[in-house]
């Protein structure tokens, strides 16, 4: 009898087990069922993002730039612009969006995914929102778009004298060592997934970038994008020299038309840019939006009354260049401030760039053809120091999410500030360092400069053979 109930409750125990590891095993399957698949809106909007943001370069960057300089410049400016834009997403695709986007050390990422090695249409990416993820390959595309404007920016520093092959060069250098490791410094991290408690956060937030460790926001490229591109315009301003005849002749725009058409075309293609940079379609997107479009609004108007009252006319170049002045000072915050920070912000960054391309131009005297320091350096600036105050709460702001505690954590300031000034420094030294060293070394292999007689020629016909319109 003993031995029966023995074997009785061995055989009893055996089902229990084999039923409790049924039941394991399809709760097991139910988790790896229920890994989360993109919503078909948030990748359409990312689809339509991406589309937006290539509008920003190609056409809008090149036709806002190819207005500012003289017609025999005109196709050399776009053919720049186009050039450089196909170039950074081949290279992107190629290393770049391993570079920045995978995780590595604090400043650059590894090569597990050059050529986009195992991005596949089913493989997801990240956004802000736990248990929220998009499509990874319309992530890569949009990062992209991103990663080809910001080199762009820095054609416009110096326009009109530089050697086709120079460019092209240049580019290269700076994309590699400039433009990547400071994506990844400021907006590499494991996602919110990954911050499940406050060990797991803490692991999670080794394996993010630099600045992301420092605690520094960025919502859409104040200091991965303009900062990063304005001082390298600024270095290569004063190391590729002055135009022939700068402060002597006129160098006044050829059409300010076309410089109107760009500059449209940017405003409506940064929509995909900001409200892009929030990965979801969500009322965070729409605040990203709406930020975006009262600061270009708010600054556009700035600009135009200052120069109004100082120089006794409004002119369209400054209300042009105000609207792309508010648009780079909205970029670090739009996701983080209230409606009336970004009002604010726009309405100080027409006036504050004006002086940047005035004042201050004077003051560094160098020849920065299309302004790309006065605008881009200091609006992204001023909009990465104003994102520290407006993100506050208390001042309307979002404030900055805890993913530990899944609460909007206590704001301070000081501190964010503190955060700020640290990318910004970071940034101004790295794409330092990085464009001195490139434009020297272009200077001392291919040369950086076109004859004098060439650049009196003009670009288009001495690196195109081509002309932009026919006399």
């Amino acid at each position: 009898m003993k031995k029966f109930n023995a074997v009785f409750f061995a055989l009893v125990t055996v089902l229990i087990v084999a039923a409790a590891g049924s039941v394991f095993a399809e709760e097991a399957a139910a988790v790896v069922a229920a890994a989360p698949i993109p919503n078909k809106g948030d990748t359409a909007w990312m689809i339509v993002s991406t589309l937006l943001v290539t509008l920003m370069t190609i056409p809008g960057l090149a036709l806002f730039y190819g207005g500012l300089v003289r017609s025999k410049n005109m196709l050399s400016v776009l053919m720049q612009v186009f050039t450089v834009f196909s170039l950074c997403i081949v290279l992107w695709v190629i290393y770049g969006y391993s570079l920045a986007f995978t995780e590595g050390n604090a400043f650059f990422g590894g090569f597990s995914k050059i050529f986009l090695k195992g991005v596949t249409v089913d493989s997801v990416a990240a956004t802000f929102s736990k248990g929220v993820v998009i499509p990874e390959l319309i992530y890569a595309f949009f990062q992209a778009t991103f990663a080809a404007i910001t080199p762009a920016l820095i054609l416009g520093a110096f326009a009109e004298r530089m050697k086709f092959s120079a460019v092209i060069a240049f580019i290269v250098l700076w994309f590699t060592f400039a433009y990547l490791p400071i994506a990844h410094m400021v907006w590499y991290w494991a996602g919110p997934d990954a911050y499940t408690d406050a060990a797991a956060g803490a692991l999670a937030g080794k394996t993010a970038g630099f600045l992301f460790q420092k605690g520094a926001i960025d919502f859409a490229g104040g200091t991965v994008v303009h900062i990063n591109a304005a001082i390298a315009g600024l270095i290569g301003a004063f190391m590729v020299g002055k135009r022939v005849g700068y402060g002597k002749e006129s160098m006044a725009p050829h059409s300010l038309t076309m410089t109107m058409i760009g500059a449209c075309l940017l405003w409506v293609g940064w929509f995909g840019f900001n409200a892009g940079s929030n990965l979801e379609a969500t009322g965070l997107a729409a605040l990203a939006f709406g930020n975006t479009m009262l600061a270009t609004a708010a600054a556009a108007l700035s600009w135009t009354f200052t120069e109004w009252m100082l120089k006794g006319k409004p002119s369209m170049l400054g209300a042009a260049s105000g609207a792309v002045a508010g648009l780079v000072a909205i970029t670090p915050a739009c996701g983080w401030v209230g409606i009336g920070g970004a009002l604010v912000i726009g309405l100080l960054a027409g006036i504050i760039c004006l002086w940047g391309v005035n004042g201050l131009k004077r003051m560094l005297g160098a020849d920065d053809a299309l302004d790309v320091f006065g605008v881009h350096g200091v609006g992204g600036m001023l909009g990465a120091i104003l994102t520290g105050i407006f993100a506050d709460p208390a001042l309307g702001g979002v404030g900055v999410y805890d993913y530990v505690a899944n609460k909007v954590a206590d704001y301070s300031i000081t501190t964010q500030l503190t955060s700020q000034l640290w990318a910004i420094g970071t940034t101004v030294l790295w794409s330092g360092i990085v464009s001195i060293v490139a434009y020297k070394l272009v200077d001392l292999t291919i040369g950086l400069r076109v004859t004098e007689e060439e650049e009196r020629e003009g670009l288009d016909t001495v690196s195109h053979g081509e002309s932009a319109y026919h006399h």
